[in-house]
């Protein structure tokens, strides 16, 4: 499958999917909003991949590029191409769908658990379930696109999973995020780790390598699915 990422900032790549997409000989192409690279024709690719990064979706006056992005996205959603969005990836898709994307009440960072929705059929939500806990790093949120389906909440956002038409995939968690990619964040984004109610500190997201195993193997499983559809 012909897989296309876009990418908003150095140190937010697809972190562990790349094994995923290495594994099962996919091909990855990258468009890197940063460095002014153009997005794709919606012909040279099947599956897109939406990652996170520390701007917000109405950033358009600092990030002029995100009005192209916001455009790629909604065309590429009209011609049915599958979508994952991981975190501003996410709140992307649901602001060109029309969903509002806003403040949360509370910063996330670090290792909580999800709830997941009890009428959720979807074999995402069995994934998650199996999750202990999943790795947050956000300080915005989304409300839920037309048409949308309610995966999974946390205690401090509502919103942190769905799924449309098995089509598109959004995620306001990181499953992705491996050791290195958590300590890249730590070193861009540390600013952030106020010490707020859902703020964890260094230790306490690195300490222990066993949940960044347990997430990669979830991402690898949505990916596999994703693709399946």
């Amino acid at each position: 499958m012909r897989i296309h990422s876009l990418q908003h900032v150095p140190f937010e790549d697809i972190g562990s999917l790349i094994g995923d997409v290495r594994a099962q000989d996919h091909k990855l192409t990258t468009t890197r909003w940063y460095n002014g690279d153009q997005p794709p024709s919606l012909d040279s690719f099947d599956m897109l991949i939406v990652m996170g990064g520390p701007m917000g979706v109405y950033d358009e006056a600092i990030y002029p590029w995100l009005a192209q992005e916001k455009a790629f996205l909604l065309e590429s959603i009209q011609a049915g191409k599958k979508i994952m969005g991981i975190c501003l990836g996410a709140q992307l898709i649901a602001c060109v769908l029309g969903a509002p994307v806003t403040q949360n009440t509370h910063r996330e960072i670090g290792w909580f658990p999800l709830q997941i929705n009890s009428g959720s059929l979807h074999p995402v939500a069995k994934i998650l379930a199996a999750c202990e806990n999943v790795f947050h790093w956000h300080g915005d949120t989304f409300a839920l696109p037309e048409n949308a389906q309610l995966i999974a909440s946390s205690e401090a956002c509502a919103n942190q999973a769905y799924v449309i038409d098995n089509q598109i995939y959004g995620f306001q968690f990181h499953l992705e995020t491996t050791e290195e990619s958590a300590a890249a964040l730590i070193e861009n984004c540390g600013d952030e780790l106020d010490n707020s109610k859902y703020v964890q500190n260094v230790a306490e997201i690195l300490t222990e390598k066993e949940k960044f195993i347990a997430i990669n193997k979830a991402m690898s499983e949505i990916f596999k699915q994703l693709i399946q559809q």
